[in-house]
Protein backbone atom coordinates (compact mmCIF):
# COMPACT_ATOMS: atom_id res chain seq x y z
CA UNK A 1 0.00 0.00 0.00
CA UNK A 2 1.43 3.55 -0.94
CA UNK A 3 1.69 6.38 2.26
CA UNK A 4 -0.54 8.69 2.17
CA UNK A 5 0.48 12.12 1.39
CA UNK A 6 0.89 13.83 4.66
CA UNK A 7 -0.47 17.19 3.12
CA UNK A 8 -4.15 15.95 2.44
CA UNK A 9 -7.09 17.01 4.70
CA UNK A 10 -10.60 15.26 4.48
CA UNK A 11 -13.10 17.09 5.85
CA UNK A 12 -17.06 17.58 5.09
CA UNK A 13 -17.91 18.53 1.27
CA UNK A 14 -19.25 22.18 1.72
CA UNK A 15 -21.16 24.16 -0.60
CA UNK A 16 -18.59 26.39 -1.55
CA UNK A 17 -16.41 23.00 -3.13
CA UNK A 18 -19.70 22.67 -5.46
CA UNK A 19 -18.69 24.12 -8.30
CA UNK A 20 -14.97 22.56 -8.75
CA UNK A 21 -16.81 19.32 -7.64
CA UNK A 22 -19.39 19.49 -10.71
CA UNK A 23 -16.37 19.99 -13.06
CA UNK A 24 -14.70 17.07 -11.57
CA UNK A 25 -18.27 14.92 -12.13
CA UNK A 26 -18.53 16.65 -15.23
CA UNK A 27 -14.89 14.83 -16.53
CA UNK A 28 -15.26 11.75 -14.83
CA UNK A 29 -18.64 10.53 -15.95
CA UNK A 30 -20.94 10.22 -19.11
CA UNK A 31 -23.37 12.76 -19.30
CA UNK A 32 -26.39 10.72 -18.20
CA UNK A 33 -24.28 10.11 -14.93
CA UNK A 34 -23.57 13.57 -14.58
CA UNK A 35 -26.10 15.80 -11.70
CA UNK A 36 -27.63 19.01 -12.18
CA UNK A 37 -26.27 21.17 -9.24
CA UNK A 38 -29.62 21.05 -7.17
CA UNK A 39 -29.21 17.02 -7.07
CA UNK A 40 -25.48 17.03 -6.45
CA UNK A 41 -26.03 19.48 -3.41
CA UNK A 42 -29.56 17.93 -2.24
CA UNK A 43 -26.94 14.64 -1.10
CA UNK A 44 -24.85 16.88 1.16
CA UNK A 45 -27.84 18.56 2.86
CA UNK A 46 -29.58 15.50 3.47
CA UNK A 47 -29.49 14.60 7.33
CA UNK A 48 -26.69 11.82 8.21
CA UNK A 49 -24.72 13.17 4.85
CA UNK A 50 -21.26 11.68 5.05
CA UNK A 51 -20.02 13.74 2.02
CA UNK A 52 -16.26 13.98 1.98
CA UNK A 53 -13.69 16.44 0.35
CA UNK A 54 -9.92 15.85 -0.08
CA UNK A 55 -8.25 19.05 0.57
CA UNK A 56 -4.48 19.43 -0.91
CA UNK A 57 -3.07 22.82 -1.37
CA UNK A 58 -6.58 24.69 -0.81
CA UNK A 59 -7.56 22.34 -3.77
CA UNK A 60 -10.26 20.07 -3.93
CA UNK A 61 -8.56 16.65 -5.24
CA UNK A 62 -11.27 13.83 -4.79
CA UNK A 63 -14.71 13.76 -3.02
CA UNK A 64 -17.33 11.27 -1.87
CA UNK A 65 -20.81 11.57 -1.79
CA UNK A 66 -22.50 9.15 0.39
CA UNK A 67 -25.09 9.03 2.91
CA UNK A 68 -27.36 6.97 4.89
CA UNK A 69 -30.45 5.19 2.75
CA UNK A 70 -32.84 2.99 3.44
CA UNK A 71 -31.15 -0.75 2.27
CA UNK A 72 -31.37 -1.68 -1.09
CA UNK A 73 -32.62 1.64 -1.74
CA UNK A 74 -30.79 3.49 -4.45
CA UNK A 75 -32.16 6.97 -6.10
CA UNK A 76 -32.18 7.20 -9.80
CA UNK A 77 -29.30 9.67 -10.84
CA UNK A 78 -30.72 13.46 -10.68
CA UNK A 79 -33.23 12.77 -7.88
CA UNK A 80 -33.20 15.81 -5.53
CA UNK A 81 -33.43 14.43 -2.37
CA UNK A 82 -35.20 15.61 0.90
CA UNK A 83 -35.17 15.65 4.35
CA UNK A 84 -37.52 12.84 4.69
CA UNK A 85 -34.78 10.52 1.94
CA UNK A 86 -32.14 9.79 3.85
CA UNK A 87 -32.51 6.23 5.91
CA UNK A 88 -30.96 5.09 8.90
CA UNK A 89 -30.40 1.44 7.44
CA UNK A 90 -26.83 1.29 5.44
CA UNK A 91 -24.29 3.85 4.37
CA UNK A 92 -24.92 4.16 0.35
CA UNK A 93 -22.01 5.56 -1.61
CA UNK A 94 -23.31 7.39 -4.47
CA UNK A 95 -20.00 8.93 -6.22
CA UNK A 96 -15.88 8.62 -5.30
CA UNK A 97 -14.58 10.78 -7.65
CA UNK A 98 -10.70 11.78 -7.83
CA UNK A 99 -9.17 13.89 -9.84
CA UNK A 100 -5.97 13.41 -11.72
CA UNK A 101 -4.09 15.37 -9.33
CA UNK A 102 -5.04 12.88 -6.73
CA UNK A 103 -5.00 9.83 -7.95
CA UNK A 104 -1.85 6.96 -7.71
CA UNK A 105 -1.79 7.53 -3.74
CA UNK A 106 -4.46 5.49 -2.55
CA UNK A 107 -6.89 8.27 -1.90
CA UNK A 108 -9.79 6.84 -2.61
CA UNK A 109 -9.14 4.36 0.14
CA UNK A 110 -8.72 6.85 2.57
CA UNK A 111 -11.60 8.99 1.82
CA UNK A 112 -13.42 5.62 2.22
CA UNK A 113 -12.14 4.48 5.48
CA UNK A 114 -12.47 7.71 6.93
CA UNK A 115 -16.36 7.29 5.81
CA UNK A 116 -16.65 3.49 6.81
CA UNK A 117 -15.44 5.60 10.64
CA UNK A 118 -18.22 8.47 10.70
CA UNK A 119 -20.70 5.52 9.78
CA UNK A 120 -19.82 3.69 12.47
CA UNK A 121 -19.75 6.12 14.78
CA UNK A 122 -23.84 6.56 13.56
CA UNK A 123 -23.55 2.99 13.98
CA UNK A 124 -24.54 1.98 10.36
CA UNK A 125 -22.76 -1.69 9.68
CA UNK A 126 -23.48 -2.22 6.22
CA UNK A 127 -22.32 -0.11 3.00
CA UNK A 128 -24.06 -0.39 -0.35
CA UNK A 129 -23.18 0.81 -3.96
CA UNK A 130 -23.65 0.91 -7.62
CA UNK A 131 -20.52 0.62 -9.65
CA UNK A 132 -20.82 1.95 -12.50
CA UNK A 133 -18.40 2.77 -15.71
CA UNK A 134 -16.58 -0.51 -15.29
CA UNK A 135 -15.81 0.27 -11.35
CA UNK A 136 -16.71 -3.15 -9.94
CA UNK A 137 -13.22 -4.70 -9.11
CA UNK A 138 -11.64 -0.94 -8.11
CA UNK A 139 -14.99 -1.93 -5.10
CA UNK A 140 -13.88 -5.20 -4.75
CA UNK A 141 -10.49 -4.27 -3.81
CA UNK A 142 -12.20 -1.93 -0.76
CA UNK A 143 -14.15 -5.20 -0.11
CA UNK A 144 -17.28 -5.01 -1.84
CA UNK A 145 -18.93 -8.02 -3.28
CA UNK A 146 -21.53 -8.32 -6.02
CA UNK A 147 -25.06 -9.20 -4.66
CA UNK A 148 -28.05 -11.19 -5.99
CA UNK A 149 -30.80 -8.12 -6.37
CA UNK A 150 -35.08 -8.30 -7.13
CA UNK A 151 -36.20 -7.43 -10.67
CA UNK A 152 -37.00 -3.75 -8.91
CA UNK A 153 -33.74 -3.53 -7.65
CA UNK A 154 -32.22 -4.77 -11.37
CA UNK A 155 -34.34 -2.17 -12.86
CA UNK A 156 -32.67 0.65 -10.74
CA UNK A 157 -29.34 -0.18 -11.09
CA UNK A 158 -29.60 -1.00 -14.85
CA UNK A 159 -30.69 2.74 -15.08
CA UNK A 160 -26.87 3.71 -14.05
CA UNK A 161 -25.76 2.13 -17.51
CA UNK A 162 -25.79 -1.19 -18.98
CA UNK A 163 -22.66 -2.29 -16.75
CA UNK A 164 -24.06 -1.36 -13.43
CA UNK A 165 -23.36 -3.68 -10.88
CA UNK A 166 -25.12 -3.87 -7.50
CA UNK A 167 -22.31 -4.36 -4.47
CA UNK A 168 -22.30 -4.23 -0.52
CA UNK A 169 -19.99 -4.84 2.53
CA UNK A 170 -19.87 -4.88 5.96
CA UNK A 171 -18.39 -1.96 6.76
CA UNK A 172 -16.27 -3.46 10.26
CA UNK A 173 -15.03 -6.13 8.12
CA UNK A 174 -11.16 -5.70 6.76
CA UNK A 175 -10.73 -2.73 8.77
Amino acid sequence: MIAPPHDITIRPLEQSDLATALVMQNQSYPAFLCEEPAAFASRMLVPGSLCLAAIRSDRLIAYLIAHGSAARSPFPVGHVLGPGDAGHDVLFIHDLCVSTAGRGIDLGRRIIDHAFDLATTAGLRRAELIAVEGAESYWRGLGFVEEEVSPALAAKVASYGADARWMARDIRAMR
